[in-house]
């Protein structure tokens, strides 16, 4: 007995020795499961709660099991005590520096929406694509400050050269479809060469810019015809970012050095600048040849108005550029087919619908091609008011028909080859139709420019009501072909309809028709003819004067320099140069009704 006694005594003496054992974890056993696996550390606690815990964890060892339910009890953070501590729903443990407090893990964000359609970071620009930008600048900072011509051209040479080499260092070939958006983009800016007109230049730079951010992006469904243009102004920031490491790059040394080249470029500027400062010093003809050749920087747009043009230059170029070697594939954010619906409750409203305007065709047919007598009887009013009356109605009778296609389109029962031939039936007659309405339309309009003349609204919206007559024809061809070209062609027939528009010259056909009206015996509007464009100089200058020169002295005709001068401005100046405007008094004769005198 004593031995053992004293045996206990020495091992009680080694554990004190080798210090505390620790609290709440058990000894593993011999031979067990567990005997190699480290202790647990205990669960750190706030200061103060060491006593309350233990208490809960006596008193909790003096209850017995209850069940299943006990068992899966949440603990204090919420969460059940089955969980396994690998799990999601439970909760991180803390750590032991915290305060104890348990939290739960929050959900993850959703991953942004463009992450899905938007390619890898290109590689930084090469020497050629950063050499096409800085020619961007220059040429914009420079030809952009007096007007559109056929510095619009020229400036997008450059742009469309940054743009191939950017895909041809990212390893892409253009395919036949971009090659031709970026041909057609090219034409459009054409308008502005031709045309002095404001208006018709804005739609053609414009539609320009739709082709090339299309040519660009590559897209094909509506969803990337749509936001293709937007791409290139949510790409201008990381554009900047990636063309300035391309300059990092290229000034840190290397066999494609840009630091020779901008020094090369340095000097010769300076050499041409003190040396043609010289040579026009010395000869009023070579001073006269270069102030027309380069532009005024002292004038009205100065240095500061220049240098936000290059910086846009600069964002444009380097856009185009970073989105032909990255583009966006916006076409992956189109909406997917909708829930087809019963043939009775696809069908029964657009039967309906097509029952409806058939009514008004024939009502239509019976108005428009009986005469005035009829209109006259039928409501008191004269032809004109009767076409005027209805035009925008029908106008957005148009548009709207076109938005309903689009959303029966996607919700058509499609189950078998007797639901096809039900859509298509359906929907081809609303199409047709609509053709019938956008026919009355555009004679109601007809009608009443014959009366009251032609005007840049009247011409506009007349432009419009015909080219949604095309769309509606390009769905009918849809509807035979198949629907896969369709969102290209609604986009090619616009692109066509702004060069045509715009090379019409419709300041000049709005002169001409009041002219011919006004030889016609009716009244002429000469206060709005002398707001037009120097498209109807040559127009107006059939007038007798004194209409003649209070008709062109309001249209501005300046001798601007040769990148910002379109053909029509040139013609216009010639012949206000061969026939100049007489000083007359304008105040009454823009303010009263002009009778015929057109030579």
């Amino acid at each position: 007995m004593s031995n053992g006694v004293e045996g206990n005594e020495e091992r009680r003496r080694a554990a004190d020795a080798a210090g505390p054992e620790p609290q709440g974890v058990p000894e593993p056993r011999p031979g067990g499961p567990d005997a190699a696996a480290e202790p647990e550390p205990a669960t750190p606690v706030k200061a103060g709660t060491a006593d309350r815990t233990e208490a809960g964890a006596g008193a909790k060892a003096d209850e017995a099991p209850t069940g299943h339910a006990d068992a899966a009890a949440p603990d204090a953070s919420g969460t059940p005590a089955d969980v396994p501590p690998d799990s999601p729903d439970a909760p991180d443990a803390p750590d032991a520096e915290s305060d104890g407090i348990r939290y739960e893990r929050l959900p993850d964000a959703p991953p942004p929406i463009l992450d899905g359609v938007r390619a890898k970071p290109p590689a930084p620009p090469g020497l050629a694509t950063l050499v096409a930008a800085a020619v961007t600048a220059v040429l914009s900072g420079l030809l952009l400050g007096d007007g559109l011509a056929v510095n619009a051209l020229i400036l997008a040479l450059p742009l469309a050269a940054a743009a191939w080499f950017a895909a041809r260092q990212a390893g892409r070939r253009p395919r036949r479809s971009s090659l031709c958006w970026g041909a057609g983009g090219l034409a459009l800016l054409a308008v502005p060469v031709w045309s002095d007109a404001e208006w018709p230049t804005l739609l053609a730079v414009l539609a320009a810019a739709g082709l090339g951010a299309l040519a660009l992006h590559g897209s094909r469904k509506w969803s990337g015809v749509l936001l293709a243009p937007l791409g290139l102004v949510l790409v201008v920031r990381r554009a900047l970012v990636w063309g300035w490491r391309g300059v990092r790059e290229r000034t840190a040394g290397g066999g494609k050095d840009l630091g020779p080249m901008l020094r090369s470029v340095l000097v010769a500027v300076v050499l041409l600048v003190v040396f043609g400062g010289l040579f026009a010093a010395a000869d009023q003809a070579f001073a006269d040849l270069l102030g027309s050749l380069v532009p005024d920087v002292d004038g009205g747009s100065g240095v500061p108005w220049r240098l936000f043009l290059a910086v846009l230059g600069t964002a444009a170029a380097l856009a185009v550029a970073h989105t032909a070697a990255a583009p966006t594939r916006w076409d992956g954010l189109g909406p997917g087919p909708g829930r087809a619906r019963g043939r009775v409750e696809w069908a029964l409203p657009l039967i309906l619908l097509d029952l409806l305007f058939a009514a008004f065709v024939a009502v239509q047919a019976a108005v428009l091609l009986r005469g005035e007598d009829v209109v006259r009887a039928s409501n008191g009013l004269t032809y004109s008011e009767y076409a005027r009356e209805g035009f925008w109605q029908l106008l957005f009778a148009t548009v709207l028909t076109l938005a309903v296609i689009s959303v029966a389109v996607r919700v058509a029962p499609r189950s078998g080859p007797r639901d096809q031939l039900l859509v298509r039936a359906v929907l081809g007659t609303l199409c047709l139709l609509t053709l019938v309405v956008v026919a009355s339309a555009v004679r109601r309009m007809d009608l009443y420019m014959g009366e009251y003349g032609l005007t840049r609204l009247r011409l506009s919206v007349v432009a419009m009501e015909l080219w949604l007559g095309v769309v509606v024809l390009l769905i009918l061809a849809a509807g035979v072909f198949g629907a896969r070209l369709l969102p290209r062609a609604v986009l090619a027939s616009a692109a066509v309809a702004v060069l045509a528009f715009g090379l019409a010259s419709p300041d000049k056909l709005i002169a001409e028709s009041n002219l011919d009206a006004h030889r016609d015996g009716r009244t002429l509007d000469l206060a709005y003819l002398s707001g037009l464009s120097a498209e109807a100089v040559p127009a107006l200058d059939r007038l007798d004067e004194p209409l003649r020169s209070c008709a062109l002295r309001s249209i501005a005709v300046p001798g601007a320099l040769w990148y910002a001068t379109s053909l029509s401005q040139a013609r216009a100046h010639e012949i206000l140069t061969a026939r100049p405007v007489r000083d007359h008094p304008c105040r009454d004769i823009l303010t009263d009704d002009i009778y015929p005198s057109v030579r």
